[in-house]
């Protein structure tokens, strides 16, 4: 069985899917499973740059380092290299789907998707709120990453 994969998807790559990525890492860590993490965004604007400050110092309080992230864009190479890309929400979902070539191996899906009883909702974006809204963000996307982490390992 080849190495399971997944890449979380937002608009900017600095604050949803760069915490999506530190709580997988965390979750698949704790789990002892090998898993192919990494994050991206749909739009261009931030690449280069590291997380946002607020999202760096809500994964350092969860004892995740994410400061030598670095903000990337969506390839088309990316739907062939993982196995699963997981988007923030509708938007990006839309848009990755938009630009999956043909191709396209991967699974696409929303964060909450993982989340039994969350389904279909999108995760909220805290980039315009407070550090309250980043707590909120990493406790849905750690929910995702542990249930992402417990269907991969019922799967071995």
């Amino acid at each position: 069985m080849a190495t399971p994969s997944a890449l979380f998807v937002c608009l900017g790559n600095i604050c949803r899917s760069p915490l999506a990525e530190a709580a997988l890492r965390k979750a698949a860590r704790e789990a002892g499973l090998d898993i192919e993490i990494d994050s991206a965004g749909t739009g261009n604007w931030h690449s280069g740059e590291p997380p946002d400050s607020r999202a760096i110092a809500t994964a350092a309080r969860h004892g995740e380092d994410i400061t030598g992230y670095r903000a990337r864009q969506v390839r088309p190479a990316d739907f062939t290299r993982f196995t699963k890309i997981i988007a923030a929400d509708h938007q990006n979902l839309a848009h990755l789907q938009a630009m999956q070539p043909a191709n396209a191996t991967a699974e696409l899906a929303l964060v909450l998707d993982l989340v039994a009883g969350r389904e279909g909702q999108s995760l909220t974006d805290p980039y315009f709120g407070d550090a309250a809204g980043f707590e909120e963000t990493w406790s849905d996307v750690l929910a995702a990453a542990r249930a992402l982490v417990d269907q991969i390992a019922n799967q071995r």
